[in-house]
């Protein structure tokens, strides 16, 4: 879930095309494979420097595709919930211990 202070940008129509095209880039690459297992098709667009309150407005952090990685859901869940207690759900539905 996105901090309140990101919800605005991750709606807005820049986001929503530098997603997109990054996705079709990473299909025309390898199909738009997972860049960090590399066995599940990416389904989610990340930032690899953390978009923080500081940077939301600064285009070479939140619209750079140097910063950007498709990863799976498994592989996202795990990036953005390390040392948080709890599980996560796989793209079957099945939990994972963080």
């Amino acid at each position: 879930m996105a901090k309140e202070y990101a919800k605005a940008f991750y709606k807005s129509k820049k986001w929503q095309r530098c997603r997109a095209s990054y996705i079709a880039e990473r299909k025309l690459i390898d199909g738009g494979m997972c860049e960090h297992c590399k066995k599940r098709l990416g389904s989610d667009v990340d930032h690899v420097e953390e978009i923080t309150e500081a940077s939301i407005t600064d285009p070479n952090v939140t619209l750079n595709p140097e910063n950007l990685q498709l990863l799976c859901k498994v592989c996202h869940n795990r990036k953005t919930r390390q040392g948080q207690p709890g599980y996560v759900f796989d793209e079957a539905g099945r939990p994972i211990s963080l």
